[in-house]
């Protein structure tokens, strides 16, 4: 008969790509899991891996196999979340993690209006530029841009649609002008940041359905995206950032979309949990309401 237990192991083998990480990841010792993809392959007479002192790999037969038990896994605990759906009040501590300037200036407020609707819960708010690492960092979850590139850890979509603009100051733009063109931004200043412990100063945009990437310099950089929100608002120059970032700003007046032939750059919002495990009631719930805020905000884009 087969183990639920073994299929688990199984799936989180195949996503993590090693033996060693899905046994770190149950607290479970290497030869335990090796012995239970073992008992697996003889329940099913079929070899799963293909294994060699250095790599490990599907084999054609458990790449085939892989969606059936993810299918089954997920079936269960479909089930168990409908036998606990009417579960008391959320309690007990949920740690986020978030961009700086998208914590601090957008997520807090339904952060803090999520807390008052669960008052047992505990939230500890970490607001950095830094990646969190959601398999290492003391968090339950992270709000992350950019595309999945990992498939070792869940994603959950907030803004699919959403992305970067350019905007200013009307300051800055009385000053210094509008740029016509992408080719001007050379001319212009642009406020970078760190990104991925690199200086942002390669801006991507869309024209005519083609990506192009622009090199760009400013006489200020910042390791806090925050921060460049902030000089762009005193009127220190561009800046090219999410528009779930700045949307607050260009609504108000404080600062100016630049529009020209161009498309900002696609930044997808995702919630990142380390496994499904992590996908408790309480991170459910949040979910659905940030995705419906968000997606909200990045049906504003003034291109959309």
């Amino acid at each position: 008969m087969i183990r639920i237990d073994d299929l688990q192991l199984f799936v989180r083998s195949a996503a993590l790509g090693g033996f060693s990480d899905a046994a770190r990841e149950a607290d479970l010792a290497p030869g335990q899991v090796s012995a239970a993809i073992k008992r697996l392959e003889r329940e099913l007479d079929i070899r799963l891996f293909a294994r060699s002192t250095r790599s490990l790999r599907l084999t054609a037969e458990g790449d085939r196999y892989l969606p059936y038990a993810q299918g089954v896994l997920a079936m269960l605990r479909d089930g168990q979340e409908q036998l606990h759906e009417e579960r008391s009040e959320l309690s007990g501590q949920l740690q986020i993690a978030a961009p700086s300037d998208l914590g601090r200036n957008v997520l807090l407020p339904w952060f803090a209006a999520f807390r008052r609707q669960h008052p047992k819960l505990t939230m500890r708010l970490f607001f950095s530029d830094r990646v969190t690492d959601v398999f290492r960092d003391p968090v339950d979850v992270a709000i992350r841009y950019g595309p999945a590139e990992d498939a070792s850890y869940v994603a959950l979509p907030l803004a699919p649609n959403n992305r970067r603009v350019l905007t200013a100051s009307p300051g800055y733009l009385q000053r210094r002008g509008h740029p016509s063109s992408l080719d001007e931004l050379a001319q212009h200043d642009c406020l970078l940041y760190l990104m991925r412990n690199r200086v942002y100063d390669k801006w991507a945009f869309v024209v005519g359905g083609q990506r192009r990437v622009v090199n760009v310099r400013g006489p200020l950089q910042t390791d806090d995206a925050d921060v460049v929100r902030r000089l762009a608002l005193e009127g220190e120059g561009i800046i090219y950032k999410s528009w779930l970032d700045v949307s607050e700003d260009v609504r108000t007046g404080r600062l100016v979309v630049l529009q020209g032939d161009w498309l900002g750059d696609p930044t997808p919002l995702s919630l990142v949990c380390p496994h499904r495990k992590q996908f408790s009631p309480a991170v459910q719930l949040l979910h659905q309401l940030l995705r419906q805020k968000c997606e909200a905000l990045a049906a504003t884009y003034p291109g959309a």
